[in-house]
């Protein structure tokens, strides 16, 4: 017997996308069928810690650290060529990532959208021109403590990251539509 998921266990955002996003882009771009409304395929978080080629404890910290804030353990990348400039070696490790998809990428997207882009110093709303010309939209944010999962006296070095979300979109107009109306807080 298959075990079919409850409206309880589906994630706030997923049910937002759902119920009001899909039909607003259907009226927004006079789609024939649902199933052309751009989703959300996945969110790659990145981060580079040049930092970690004299202390590779820096590393480890960084990759605690998107692990607490994702759930899931990062891939740690690695250089591939050599820098002389840079005292850097191919094979050494420089950066993590971490792919969210399905019901962990919406948890992740609220807490994003709801919680640490708020908190942000100054904040009045991220930039709307990061897309690559495909409908996928890229933020950096420069600081891990914007997050409440991580506590201020735990950080030993303050590091950013970067954030791409990659949608079904056609084009960036549609892609942003998808974002506005997941609540994502554009500028322009």
């Amino acid at each position: 017997m298959v075990k079919t998921k409850s409206t309880k266990d589906i994630p706030r955002l997923k049910k937002k996308y759902i119920k009001d996003v899909i039909p607003a882009l259907i009226q927004e771009f006079s789609y024939e069928n649902p199933m052309e409304a751009p989703h959300i395929n996945k969110v790659v978080i990145n981060t580079g810690v040049g930092e970690a080629v004299q202390n590779i404890k820096l590393l480890d910290m960084a990759v605690d650290e998107i692990k607490l804030l994702t759930g899931q353990k990062p891939v740690v990348n690695k250089a591939k060529k050599s820098i002389a400039g840079f005292k850097l070696r191919e094979g050494m490790p420089i950066g993590c990532k971490v792919t969210l998809r399905g019901d962990m990428m919406y948890e992740f997207l609220d807490r994003l959208i709801s919680i640490a882009l708020p908190r942000i110093r100054d904040f009045r709303g991220i930039n709307g021109n990061s897309f690559d010309g495909k409908g996928n939209y890229t933020l950096g944010i420069k600081e891990q403590l914007i997050f409440p999962e991580i506590k201020y006296e735990t950080v030993s070095f303050i590091h950013g990251f970067d954030i791409t979300i990659v949608t079904s979109a056609k084009s960036d107009k549609e892609g942003k539509a998808l974002l506005k109306l997941m609540g994502m807080p554009f500028r322009n």
